[in-house]
């Protein structure tokens, strides 16, 4: 008797875990799902003010072509350094809306792929980007392999993936950007895998809300920087520019 009321015991913890990791998970999603929306709506808007027919307005030159164009793209770097730094002196609301302003941050600066690609093959785009981050952030969430090992290897790809992309921008050539949007692609692939995974391994039953709070939005930026980079190098195969 004693040994069944244990095993029930051990039965009704197991399922509450499972229940916490489904919320904890779910709230994940559900945060990096609103910062694309907020990415996309911002990119979208910045770039209906930039361009009136066919041509730039004072707002477009300004964040395009004028000195203010480097505050642009490197303002949601600094961001994302200061969220990921500040995260645990913050409080869970704070922390989610520096998540929200550095996800439009990150609209802005990426309105200017609608000056180079078509409207219609930026959104096929994107949706071939979802089905590909469902279909390997599943097989992360749901894998009994340890993938650990492959995420070390990915992240040392990373880093020769940056310092490739420095060096080709002195270099300019065509051949190397397409080896580099290639392993772009895999690369990006593998971490959203990876990173789903520790996300979940990262999910604790005791913490209070608060942590659990720091944790899901630090998972949802992880993850939406997968997403985007994997958007970007696969627009560079499937984009069709103007």
């Amino acid at each position: 008797m004693a040994d069944l009321r244990n095993y029930q015991s051990r039965a009704q913890t197991g399922e509450m875990i499972d229940q916490g990791l489904r919320t904890y998970m779910l709230k994940v999603y559900n945060l990096m799902a609103l910062g694309l929306a907020i990415t996309g709506l911002a990119a979208y808007f910045a770039y209906t003010f930039a361009v009136s027919d066919g041509q730039l307005t004072a707002f477009g030159a300004a964040i395009y072509t004028s000195p203010l164009k480097w505050v642009v793209i490197f303002a949601p770097l600094a961001m994302v350094l200061f969220l990921s730094f500040r995260i645990n002196s913050m409080s869970v609301s704070a922390a989610q809306t520096t998540f929200a302003v550095y996800a439009a941050l990150v609209g802005l600066s990426l309105s200017s792929i609608f000056l180079i690609y078509t409207g219609q093959s930026v959104v096929q785009t994107f949706f071939v980007t979802a089905a590909s981050f469902g279909a390997l952030s599943l097989y992360g969430y749901s894998t009994k392999r340890d993938l650990s090992a492959m995420g070390s290897f990915l992240m040392m790809g990373l880093f020769g993936l940056i310092i490739a992309s420095v060096v080709n921008i002195f270099l300019a050539s065509s051949a190397m950007q397409f080896a580099i949007s290639v392993i772009g692609v895999l690369i990006f692939a593998g971490l959203t895998a990876y990173d789903t995974q520790r996300i979940k391994e990262m999910y604790y039953a005791a913490d209070d809300a608060t942590m659990a709070g720091r944790k899901a939005i630090m998972g949802a930026l992880t993850l939406y920087l997968d997403f985007i980079n994997l958007f970007m190098f696969l627009l560079q195969f499937m984009g069709n520019r103007k």
